[in-house]
């Protein structure tokens, strides 16, 4: 396997298998000069990963897979986005969604759901794309999604609040 290395701002020096590369022919949106990128996982217990820039060392976003804390999401991709990334029914995919930690606020932390990042697990090709339809949204609550699915996350909680969160999720 060749290896490369990445000086990160964030976590230093870092070995990759160039195998591991991940790459965006169009890039990220808002980052779409930067189409190499690897995803990092700094703490096997923990969902959360790293997508770090290959060519950027200060470009890095939180991402998890959203089976995580939303088990039931399946974004529907447009046909030119399959298309892009020679997707068939047949063909193992990893999904990530990017995640917004407010500096000091974890707990007000938030994945966007419409615009995820799909990878064929075969070719290693990757796109950020648009979910069709409106069901999702760009900024929502990781730790409501978990309240709403683990009850035992929910204890000392106020009932009447959980309700009503569970309430404006159902209409976003």
């Amino acid at each position: 396997m060749t290896k490369t290395c990445i000086d990160s701002t964030r976590f230093g020096r870092i070995e990759v298998d160039e195998e591991a590369v991940i790459t965006f022919s169009e890039g990220l949106f808002g980052f779409e000069g930067y189409r190499r990128f690897v995803v990092l996982c700094l703490d096997e217990k923990s969902p959360f990963r790293w997508l770090q820039s290959m060519e950027e060392p200060g470009l890095a976003f939180v991402v998890i897979e959203p089976r995580h804390f939303m088990p039931d999401y399946a974004p529907t991709i447009s046909d030119a986005d399959a298309e892009a990334l020679g997707l068939d029914a047949d063909t193992p995919t990893l999904t990530f969604v990017i995640v917004t930690i407010p500096p000091g606020k974890p707990e007000q932390m938030t994945a966007n759901l419409m615009g995820p990042i799909i990878i064929n697990a075969v070719t290693r090709t990757a796109r950020q794309v648009v979910v069709e339809g409106d069901c999702y949204s760009t900024k929502h609550s990781i730790l409501q999604e978990l309240m709403k699915r683990q009850p035992e996350a929910r204890e000392g909680t106020d009932a009447g609040t959980h309700a009503q969160s569970e309430s404006e999720h159902r209409n976003r």
